[in-house]
């Protein structure tokens, strides 16, 4: 069963763009945390979805803390396994929109080894990336990066290595460049959005794709830069 939540505009609660007996998609706010292993938050995506459906849910994968866009919950130990498995496996096809400095090729294979966790050895990582749109305002661009590994902050550590940091990236991108997309811009985030979710439904097996909106604290932003706040993608359930 298939059932399409839309939260109220006064609601504090997450918005959730999929829900049935055995998943939750929510679009995780940038600025909020998955669930309270990685600090001690009392305000994280978890507990919001699980007070929204009045269930215990499951994060399957992580998104960071400045990344909005789609996460997926699982709400029962079976789906939990299941999607795991397909995470780890890179069954599980992931596009980000990032914003990003200057203008990058038209398209391209980033393959370059990165750190699995915050320190220790480099193993193989890959993100592949096309530009959408390069800003007529200002020296930035629109890139939609789609991740073939899940390793931390890869495609942050890989749009760097591009020498097109993320717009916002305290970690890998540029303070004078996020100070000035600040001033100027009123850009007080890191410029990356999960805006499509696509995998095998743990218990049907039919195909599910998601879409993320952009949120506004994004959208506007785009908008000032006469960038796309959207991009078409299919969406739905299927074989």
């Amino acid at each position: 069963m298939y059932i399409q939540y839309v939260t109220s505009p006064e609601s504090t609660a997450i918005e959730l763009l999929y829900v049935d007996e055995h998943i939750v998609v929510a679009n995780k706010p940038s600025g909020l945390l998955v669930h309270r292993g990685w600090d001690d938050d009392d305000d994280v995506a978890l507990f919001r979805v699980r007070d929204a459906i009045g269930a215990q849910v499951n994060a399957v994968h992580r998104l960071d803390r400045g990344t909005s866009g789609a996460l997926l919950f699982a709400r029962t130990a079976e789906a939990t396994s299941a999607l795991s498995r397909d995470f780890e496996s890179g069954r599980v096809e992931k596009r980000y929109l990032a914003l990003v400095r200057g203008t990058p090729p038209d398209s391209g294979v980033i393959d370059h080894p990165v750190p699995k966790k915050e320190a220790g050895a480099r193993v193989p990582a890959l993100t592949r990336f096309r530009r959408i749109a390069r800003s007529t305002v200002d020296r930035c661009s629109l890139v939609e990066a789609m991740p073939e590994t899940g390793r931390l902050h890869q495609i942050r550590r890989h749009l760097k290595h591009l020498s097109h940091p993320v717009i916002g990236d305290v970690n890998y991108g540029s303070g004078a460049i996020n100070r000035h997309y600040r001033a100027e811009y009123e850009l007080h985030r890191l410029a990356l959005h999960a805006h499509f979710l696509a995998f095998e439904h743990p218990v049907t097996h039919l195909r599910v794709a998601i879409c993320a909106p952009v949120p506004d604290d994004l959208g506007a932003v785009l908008g000032r830069l006469d960038l796309p706040v959207a991009v078409d993608v299919g969406v739905g359930v299927g074989g």
